[in-house]
C-alpha cells in the first residue's frame, strides 16, 4: 500500500515537472534566428516611423490617441525586386497589428512601400480590421471613440 502511494506521488511529480514541448507553431513564425530574419527586422525598424505616421492618421477617427506599433507585431508579407538583380528598386508589403494600452490589438493593417535610391514612399495602405470593442477590457474602453 505504501509503495503504491510512493509510486503514485513520484509519477505525479514526474508528470507535473516534465518539460512539455509543443510540436506545432500556431503562427508559423520562425523560432530560430537567421540572416534573412535579421534583415527583415532591420527593414521593419527602418520603416516603423513611416508606419507610425500613417497609423496616427488612420486611427484618429476611432481612437483617442495614437496606437503603438512594436516591431514584433509587424510581418514582412512580400518583398519584391522590381527591376532585376541588384536593381535597388523594391516593393515591400508589411502586415501590422497596432496596439493600445497593455498590448490590446487595435486592428490590422497592410502597408505597401516602394523603396529605391530616391527614398521610401508609401504606395498603398489597407485598413484590414479596426478595433473591436469586445477586445478591450472595461477599464480601457475609454480609448475608443
Amino acid at each position: 500500500m505504501r509503495v503504491k502511494l510512493i509510486i503514485s506521488v513520484l509519477v505525479l511529480i514526474l508528470l507535473v515537472t516534465w518539460p512539455c514541448y509543443c510540436v506545432t507553431n500556431a503562427n508559423n513564425k520562425p523560432q530560430v534566428d537567421s540572416r534573412e530574419l535579421q534583415f527583415q527586422d532591420m527593414l521593419v525598424l527602418f520603416l516603423l516611423p513611416y508606419m507610425d505616421d500613417k497609423l496616427a492618421e488612420a486611427y484618429s477617427n476611432v481612437l483617442h490617441g495614437t496606437p503603438d506599433l512594436y516591431p514584433y507585431f509587424v510581418d514582412v508579407v512580400q518583398a519584391e525586386l522590381l527591376n532585376g538583380f541588384r536593381g535597388f528598386h523594391f516593393l515591400i508589403k508589411l502586415e501590422a497589428t497596432p496596439t493600445v494600452g497593455p498590448h490590446i490589438p487595435a486592428g490590422k493593417d497592410l502597408f505597401t512601400f516602394e523603396i529605391n535610391a530616391s527614398g521610401v514612399k508609401l504606395i498603398k495602405f489597407e485598413h484590414l480590421k479596426g478595433p473591436d470593442k469586445k477586445d478591450f477590457p472595461p477599464n480601457y474602453q475609454d480609448l475608443l471613440k
